[in-house]
């Protein structure tokens, strides 16, 4: 009995000791890449930890808040007034039916330190602004799949932003507008919101607007999040290096009306994940004249028929959300 009880206190302490030097080993780590020679490596670290909802505190463990909040003023993108012009974009109605696979492709894209999938979906009648309503107290978001599945859609990513207080949000209360079937169901008439929706021309509008601005125009199903990566053609100023590497998904539209959504992994080994210069990058790629970020880190999921095709960073699984992009 005395020698299991010899040979479990070694093991106990065999696995402290293994977890301190792991704990040394990233703190060591954390020290080197704030302090050591290189500016854009801590810039990058800096804005990767500020733009997650539980790694803040990775960013401020050597440095004072006020440094990083320097940081991340020098590192960003720059906010920009504009806002869709839909005359560029124009639909022409196909001559003959289009195979679903050239109608809807999904396609992997690799980076310098990404990995992900491009889907492009040629008929933006397809796409649209995906609820998990009602919204408030006492309810609750919905996965990607479950409004997937709930609507009859082929695929379906994560939309817009959400409260998430200490990461104990239920998904439920969105941040910024909600805009489904015309109708406003979250924000003020009022007030001004950074804007990502269709118009009833299947238009994808993205850009600052009030919601009544929104409703005028004709938007027909909007969210919120950002920031907007292309806007008219035109790519977004980026200040430094413009954000950190972290899971992302955008959405955008080429100007024959083709809806282009991309979805990067992030936080992993074989996938550290993209910034937002990469996305502009890649919806340049394939054309894109107008495209905004969506929600990520965690919440980054892209759900294809029936089953979730990227690798998620959420230890927990998919997260609720209150919005998600819909592919019918």
């Amino acid at each position: 009995m005395k020698k299991a009880f010899k040979y479990v206190g070694r093991t106990i302490w065999s696995l402290i000791t293994v977890l301190l030097l792991i704990v040394f080993f990233l703190t060591g780590i954390i020290w080197i890449l704030e302090f050591g020679p290189s500016p854009t490596a801590r810039n990058l670290f800096v804005n990767s930890a500020m733009e997650s909802s539980a790694g803040k505190f990775l960013a401020t463990m050597f440095i004072e808040e006020e440094e990083v909040a320097k940081i991340m003023a020098k590192n960003e993108v720059v906010a920009t007034d504009e806002v869709t012009n839909s005359d560029m974009i124009v639909i022409e109605e196909p001559e003959e039916a289009i195979p679903e696979e050239e109608e809807l492709q999904i396609l992997e894209i690799n980076g310098p330190a990404y990995s992900g999938y491009a889907v492009l979906v040629k008929d933006p009648s397809r796409v649209s602004v995906g609820i998990s309503g009602p919204y408030g107290e006492g309810y609750r978001g919905k996965t990607v799949a479950a409004m997937c599945e709930e609507t009859g859609s082929t695929l379906a990513v994560n939309g817009g932003g959400f409260e998430d207080t200490d990461g104990m949000g239920t998904g439920a209360i969105p941040i910024g507008i909600v805009i489904h079937d015309g109708e406003l169901l979250w924000g003020e008439p009022d007030s001004t919101y950074e804007v990502i929706g269709f118009d009833s021309d299947n238009k994808l509008v993205v850009g600052k607007m009030t919601a009544k601005a929104a409703l005028e125009r004709g938007i027909q199903s909007a969210l919120s999040f950002g920031p907007t990566l292309i806007v008219n053609g035109e790519p977004a100023n980026i200040s430094g290096a413009g954000s950190g590497m972290n899971p992302r998904t955008a959405i955008g539209q080429a100007a024959d009306g083709t809806v282009i959504i991309l979805v990067i992994d992030g936080r992993q080994a074989n996938s550290l994940g993209a910034t937002f210069e990469d996305l502009i990058n890649v919806m340049l790629e394939y054309g894109a004249v107008n495209a905004a970020n969506l929600d990520g880190g965690s919440s980054t999921y892209m759900y294809y028929q029936g089953e979730y095709v990227n690798k998620g960073a959420s230890m927990l699984g998919p997260r609720k959300g209150p919005t998600c992009i819909l592919v019918k």
